[in-house]
């Protein structure tokens, strides 16, 4: 038989050259090409997978279903032999060959010869016939030379192709920045995110994590592709997961099996969703790692070095839109706090003006009363009730002084305060209140603390309310401790001065709002002494720190920064 046939491929290149630049369509015509040349009963076109290792079945020609189903190592069968060893193979009697793998009982003949480019196997041309001896020297030639030709023409098709998915990416990618730039929900945003990551990326599961706000977990905050099972699963310990380690070390992992991997802990979540491996790059906003992009595939594969750095252009999108979201909703936010300020501002000046005018007709009514009383015999009962309105007039007297002196905003006076004086004298003005009362005071200032710049009275009174707050929260007694110390905050030197009681502790709700003017947790209280409290601070530049826990107490660090 002579080589009739080289322009079969020649002709099919003409008229089929937009085919042959799609991988697929490539490999079903140089087959078919292929069995018609060879007069084959059946064929098949085999590339080995790079990430499981198999010799996998791209295209096929007659072959059952079991068949196509059916996947060799390299070495492994007749098809196996030539991967590994790059050489080609004809036998006309399959029956006397040891090394062949049955999948067709009717087969005699096979022929199979490499499919090389840049001088390594990617995979094979594979003819069968049913006949004993159908292939000569000549259709292995002939098929030898397809092969060469087809590896030409798979190559350009698979550089087309990933121009193709280039082009995909980058419109994608274009997609979503002007998506991060007009949208403003951050939970929309990141719902966007994982939906284009999981298309872009063709994967079983994109989710987004973020760190909470001590650092320590990782939330799932978004999913696309997972079932209630995985968007419900508890949060990840940033210490001890995988995840965790992403963004310890605020580099790409990737795993080719979770289920093999040791640092990978929800192995029975993964296996239920049909989750093999997985690619996680961390997202980063500046110097700071915000976070992990997750996306896993249903089969073991192998993330290419492009992959790794699509995911990471990805998670770096998605940092920027996490930012802006968090960005817009504390501008919101601050807004809310400006109008509420300007509300309270007003208030404040409301209040002020009704105190001030309130004042005046209540020292005449003060004095005529305390006159009144003077001139009257009264019994036992009458005496004590007219006490008691002199004892509230008296407390509406101190209550209008603190409304006030709220109001006045004095700016402080600033002299050198030692600390351990400061807290001796105000110890001495509540030592008798705090004794009848059963309080304990520990006294504990470090040697040799330098002086600091504030106006002492102000100093005081800020002290003397947080006192007083401390008895009132200790009613059968307890342990007061008053400290003064050297400590750094945020770099700077600073000295701190301390009131710390065993009460009863506020909630979370309560320390939030602790500051609020004319809010009160008390039945007797004004609600204006803490708001005082930070008025005092803000106008030192200084700043006021809260631990409290319901049942344990609480304490209040005030911090005045060193010249």
């Amino acid at each position: 038989m002579t080589r009739s046939n080289p322009t079969l491929f020649s002709e099919l290149r003409r008229k089929d050259l937009r085919t042959l630049l799609h991988p697929q369509k490539a490999l079903d015509r140089i087959l078919a090409a292929a069995v018609r040349s060879t007069r084959a009963d059946s064929g098949s076109f085999i590339l080995i997978n790079p990430n499981s290792g198999f010799l996998d079945i791209e295209a096929s020609h007659n072959l059952s279903e079991r068949a196509k189903k059916v996947k060799l190592r390299p070495g492994e069968g007749l098809t196996g032999w030539v991967a590994s060893t790059g050489k080609p193979l004809r036998t006309g009697d399959v029956r006397k060959e040891k090394r062949y793998v049955s999948i067709n009982a009717k087969v005699r003949s096979e022929m199979a010869v490499p499919v090389e480019m840049r001088g390594q196997v990617v995979g094979l041309l594979n003819v069968d016939s049913i006949k004993t001896n159908a292939f000569s020297a000549t259709d292995e030639a002939r098929l030898i030379d397809m092969a060469s030709e087809a590896a030409q023409w798979l190559e350009l098709a698979w550089e087309v192709d990933q121009l193709r998915l280039k082009d995909r990416q980058l419109t994608s990618l274009v997609n979503i920045a002007q998506m991060i730039i007009s949208e403003t929900n951050p939970d929309e945003i990141l719902e966007q995110v994982t939906k284009q990551t999981f298309r872009l990326m063709k994967s079983r599961l994109c989710s987004v994590f973020l760190l909470n706000d001590d650092g320590s977990e990782l939330i799932l905050r978004a999913c696309h592709g997972g079932t209630d099972s995985y968007r419900l699963k508890p949060n990840l310990i940033t210490e001890d997961s995988l995840m965790g380690s992403v963004v310890k070390r605020r580099k790409p992992i990737a795993v080719v099996d979770v289920a093999e991997e040791k640092g990978y802990s929800q192995t029975d979540i993964a296996r239920k969703e049909r989750l093999v491996s997985m690619l996680a790059v961390p997202l980063i906003f500046g110097e700071k790692a915000v976070g992990v992009l997750a996306v896993y595939t249903h089969q073991r594969h192998r993330f290419s070095n492009d992959e790794i750095k699509l995911l990471t252009t990805l998670g770096d999108l998605s940092a920027v839109a996490i930012e802006k979201g968090r960005l817009l909703a504390r501008v919101v936010d601050m807004e809310e706090k400006l109008r509420a300020s300007e509300r309270l501002s007003a208030l404040g000046l409301l209040a002020a003006e009704i105190a001030h005018e309130i004042r005046n007709p209540l020292t005449v009514m003060q004095m005529l009363f305390h006159a009144l009383v003077e001139t009257l015999q009264m019994d036992t009962t009458s005496q004590r009730d007219a006490e008691l309105i002199s004892e509230k007039m008296r407390q509406m007297n101190r209550i209008l002084d603190q409304v006030l002196s709220f109001a006045r905003s004095s700016e402080p006076i600033k002299e050198l305060v030692h600390s351990e004086q400061l807290i001796d004298d105000v110890f001495l003005l509540t030592r008798h209140k705090l004794q009848q009362q059963g309080i304990e005071v520990r006294s504990s200032v470090a040697e040799g603390l330098p002086p600091f710049r504030a106006d002492r009275a102000q100093v005081e009174q800020v002290l003397l309310n947080l006192i007083l707050n401390a008895s009132e929260a200790m009613p059968q007694g307890g342990i007061l401790r008053l400290g003064a110390a050297q400590e750094d905050l945020e770099g700077v030197p600073h000295i701190a001065l301390s009131v710390r009681d065993n009460g009863q502790g506020m909630s979370p709700d309560q320390i939030a709002n602790l500051f609020a003017p004319f809010l009160t947790y008390k039945e007797s209280g004004t609600g204006i002494g803490l708001a005082i409290v930070k008025k005092i601070m803000e106008n030192h530049q200084s700043k006021v720190q809260i631990d409290s826990k319901l049942g344990q107490g609480t304490k209040f660090k005030l911090f005045f920064p060193l010249a």
